[in-house]
């Protein structure tokens, strides 16, 4: 049997192309079972409680309070080169952490997508590979209503948002395709080495504060900071700041090539996920 296919009851062999067209496409083959498990996720994390889907709303609100109020009270920490505007710290801030907060989200969940859905792993016929996107659109749904409140909130403080807030979308592209990679790649190895979770914990964790989200990468020494930009989500991070506050334009030269090493890595992590994925009924 060749690499990557896989065999199933009755005979019946099932290819799963390591190919980066199959990534692609196996998307639009699929997108509309992927937006019916995305809709039935979102409603399901809120489902039973009081407000129901208003807590999406609510939880960045809180957050951004908290996270406001130890960093520019508590430690008051100012953003160099602005005011002493705690309002502007906390955009500043949150503009951070809606990039943070959707590849955390998605990483966190990797490990435990393809256990916690034991009965698709039974279905033959399921798209298995799809579930990294059902959990990237509910991360993607909750980064929007954080958006919103970050636009409501500088309306009502500042007025309305720079322009290059359109560009926002281009610079979700490669944070996508390096949150997809990274959650196939954990998807696969949760199955095989359950233990994946606990570390991914622990490794978020520590990535939070290894970017730039609570201060700006020229706070750094210099010999620091090229050992911070290592870290991808530091580029962006700094980027979606630039865009959503201080009205800057992307830097497109690193742009570009973060976005290409992104595909491979998006990639990658979807050939391990196919390569793998002829064990998880055994294993599971």
């Amino acid at each position: 049997m060749r690499a990557g296919a896989t065999s199933v009851p009755g005979g019946v062999m099932r290819d799963h192309s390591l190919s980066p067209l199959a990534l692609a496409s196996g998307f639009w083959r699929h997108r509309e079972l992927i937006r019916v498990l995305v809709v039935r996720e979102v409603a399901g994390r809120y489902r039973g409680s009081m407000l129901g889907i208003l807590w999406s709303f609510f939880n960045p609100v809180f957050m951004l309070a908290v996270y406001t109020f130890v960093f520019s009270v508590v430690f008051r920490a100012r953003w160099a080169g602005g005011s002493e505007s705690k309002a502007e710290f906390a955009l500043v801030l949150f503009a951070g952490l809606l990039v943070f907060n959707l590849f955390s989200e998605c990483i966190g969940r990797a490990p435990g997508l393809i256990v916690g859905n034991v009965n698709y792993v039974k279905k033959v016929v399921f798209p298995l590979e799809i579930l990294p996107w059902v959990s990237f659109g509910a991360a993607l749904f909750h980064t929007f209503v954080s958006l919103m409140v970050w636009g409501l909130f500088h309306l009502l403080i500042f007025g309305l948002p720079h322009a290059s807030l359109v560009l926002l979308p281009l610079l979700l592209l490669p944070l996508g395709l390096l949150t997809m990679g990274f959650s196939w790649f954990l998807a696969g190895l949760g199955v095989y080495l359950r233990d994946t979770a606990q570390v991914i914990g622990v490794l978020t964790s520590v990535l939070m504060f290894l970017t730039p989200i609570f201060y700006p990468a020229s706070a750094l020494p210099e010999r620091y900071r090229t050992l911070l930009f290592l870290n991808p989500l530091a580029f962006i991070v700094e980027q979606a700041r630039n865009l959503l506050f201080f009205g800057k334009n992307l830097d497109w030269a690193p742009y570009g090539l973060l976005t290409a090493c992104a595909f491979l890595a998006a990639w990658l992590g979807f050939a391990w996920f196919q390569k793998v994925r002829k064990g998880f009924a055994d294993v599971i």
